[in-house]
């Protein structure tokens, strides 16, 4: 689910099982990435997985830093990350999205090698792309509500449109 210049291209850690099994990303039921983007007014209604073709109407696209599925994303291999950076920022060079947004920290940290990330903007840009950190919306990240993780998806959103 990438293009050309989109506003925003979303950036998961890898495949769940559920997802590798469907082909739509974040398909397990208790994922929240479908009703934060709404909520956070990137899309006008909650869209469904099975939907997630309509993300370039929206100036939206959606990829993985991985690859490869797994039923947990601590099952991936340090070097699995560093790859999957640097084939990520392959893509985005090619793509040119105004902005990456890397859903969940730890990934990001993993996969661009910045120990010192935090949610929120990076300093990094990959040629004239920005980077935001998003949380991980899975269900196994009680850190963040659905609320507080639509607040920081809509700090994006707004950088986005500026």
């Amino acid at each position: 689910m990438v293009a050309d210049g989109l506003r925003v291209l979303f950036c998961g850690i890898n495949p769940g099982l559920m997802s590798a099994a469907t082909g739509q990303h974040f398909a397990r039921p208790g994922n929240r990435f479908w009703p934060v983007l709404h909520l956070s007014g990137f899309t006008p209604r909650l869209l469904k997985p099975a939907e997630q073709h309509e993300l370039p109407s929206y100036g939206l696209g959606i990829t993985n830093v991985v690859a490869r599925a797994t039923a947990r994303a601590d099952e991936l291999a340090a070097e699995e990350y560093v790859e999957g950076g640097r084939l990520l920022t392959e893509k985005v060079t090619r793509w040119r999205p105004k902005w990456l947004a890397v859903v969940g920290v730890t990934a990001y940290r993993a996969a661009f090698d910045d120990r010192a990330a935090r949610v929120g903007p990076q300093e990094r840009t990959i040629g004239d792309t920005r980077v935001w950190v998003l949380p991980n919306p899975s269900g196994l990240n009680a850190h963040w509500t659905k609320a507080t993780m639509a607040e920081e998806f809509a700090r994006l959103r707004e950088a986005a449109e500026a």
